[in-house]
């Protein structure tokens, strides 16, 4: 069965998608440590991130730095950490996530989102982006 992951990447579930190429997609995390919280997957379904193809490994960080600044301005934060834990999905994934401090890589601060927040942040930082 297709992780949830390949679903939005499909199209089957609806996601705040922010950035595509033909590999990659990044879209906002419904469960964010902090608003702007970015997951970035790639499109081939690998559970693993170090099973990835050498491409598609090498590939994965170039796809996701364009996003850094545009989620720094638009959420105000001081940068952008960067985490791979794996375990939340057997798709693997990169965590953006807007911090202050090394105190704001922390998932029990996740919280579910609402839909009309996720799509006010996706707004402002595609607005970033162009």
């Amino acid at each position: 069965m297709a992780t949830i992951f390949t679903q939005i990447i499909n199209g089957e579930i609806p996601a705040e998608k922010l950035l595509e190429d033909d590999r990659f997609l990044a879209f906002l995390d419904v469960r964010p440590i902090r608003p702007g919280h970015t997951l970035v997957v790639p499109k081939q379904e690998e559970d693993y991130l170090f099973d990835l193809d050498e491409a598609t490994l090498g590939g994965l960080l170039p796809f996701a730095r364009p996003l850094a600044r545009p989620i720094e301005r638009a959420t105000g934060c001081t940068r952008v950490g960067v985490m791979v834990a794996g375990l939340e999905v057997p798709h693997c994934h990169v965590h953006l996530v807007p911090m202050d401090s090394v105190f704001d890589l922390d998932f029990g601060k996740a919280r579910e989102a609402f839909q009309e927040d996720l799509a006010a942040m996706g707004e402002k930082i595609r607005a970033e982006l162009a």
